[in-house]
């Protein structure tokens, strides 16, 4: 169950009932199917207290477009190998946390990378705090160890939530944040395509898919929202909230790279994504549902490769271009 269906947030009258008329389509009276879309909240976002957020989890997140809250939980601990790489924990073998509050409710979405020994444990903790599992799958096909991922949403009180998702990160060997260093002082550097320690032409990536990543923890990553309003639970979910398609280069040398990530997908793209990905010489190594309610329901195509990252990128825009996403 999740948290608004088990009263979990204690709130005034006045949210209680938005909360349960969230939940039940509108009445407080009867109850609706499960899947059938809530009624509409109030368009305008509220604020979240990010700071008890970050105490409740034990890390800092970060404020993203959208009004959302989101917070990183990358497995740093694991050594996992797909195809001779090694993969970066921002690469293929992260989590994260997106909170946004609105009409007076906080929708809380996400998943957890896990250990396969790890799944039955967490998906036991997940379920006595209320907190719903939407999905659980793998992302990759052949690396070593197995990785599985495991979404959840609720909503409710953004940090009786956080609590208890510090529950059940705490069943998992993920490890706490890095502690952060001062930052170094700034050194002038000529304009170049290639960021230091990348060796990839980022500009040629940001070209060919007509978007713009950025460089992080020795990943470049570029995010694509949809062209559509996502919603779920009448919250509207802009792209922070995971409703994205999402691009990783890792660079291998020699201007290679492997790529990894998502793409969302409305049903009727699906068929036209896979075919030209794998067209184009990318392994296809999942096709599932991350959510169970949103409105349009979207479908997420998970895919590898390595090659070149010019030419991964030119492939992967050729994809793109048969989706409704937004223009760069």
């Amino acid at each position: 169950m999740g948290l608004c269906r088990q009263s979990f947030t204690v709130a005034p009258a006045a949210v209680t009932t938005a909360l349960l008329a969230a939940c039940t389509g509108g009445s407080s009276t009867a109850s609706k199917p499960s899947g059938v879309p809530a009624s509409p909240l109030s368009a305008q976002a509220t604020t979240i207290d990010t700071a008890a957020i970050d105490a409740a989890l034990g890390r800092t997140g970060t404020k993203m477009a959208g009004d959302v809250y989101r917070v990183s939980f990358p497995r740093a601990d694991l050594r996992v190998v797909k195809n001779g790489v090694v993969l970066k924990p921002g690469f293929a073998l992260g989590g994260y946390l997106a909170f946004r509050s609105q009409g007076g409710m906080t929708l809380m979405v996400g998943d957890t990378a896990l250990t396969e020994d790890e799944v039955a444990p967490v998906s036991a903790e997940l379920q006595r705090d209320g907190i719903e599992i939407t999905a659980l799958h793998n992302h990759l096909v052949g690396e070593a160890p197995s990785v599985k991922f495991l979404h959840v949403k609720a909503m409710g009180d953004a940090v009786q939530m956080a609590q208890a998702m510090h529950r059940v990160y705490a069943l998992t060997g993920t490890p706490p944040p890095a502690p952060v260093s001062p930052p170094a002082a700034p050194t002038p550097t000529a304009p170049s395509a290639t960021p230091a320690g990348l060796g990839i032409d980022t500009a040629g990536i940001d070209a060919a898919l007509g978007h713009a990543g950025k460089a992080e923890g020795g990943v470049y990553k570029l995010t694509v929202a949809r062209a559509e309003t996502i919603a779920d639970m009448g919250m509207t979910e802009p792209a922070a909230m995971g409703v994205a398609t999402v691009i990783n280069f890792q660079p291998t040398g020699g201007g290679q790279a492997a790529v990894t990530g998502d793409f969302a997908l409305l049903d009727s793209e699906v068929q036209g994504v896979e075919a030209t990905l794998r067209g184009a010489g990318l392994e296809v190594t999942a096709l599932h549902a991350h959510m169970l309610t949103e409105t349009p329901h979207l479908a997420y195509l998970h895919f590898f490769a390595v090659d070149d990252a010019v030419k991964l990128a030119r492939s992967l825009g050729a994809a793109l271009a048969k989706t409704n996403s937004a223009k760069g």
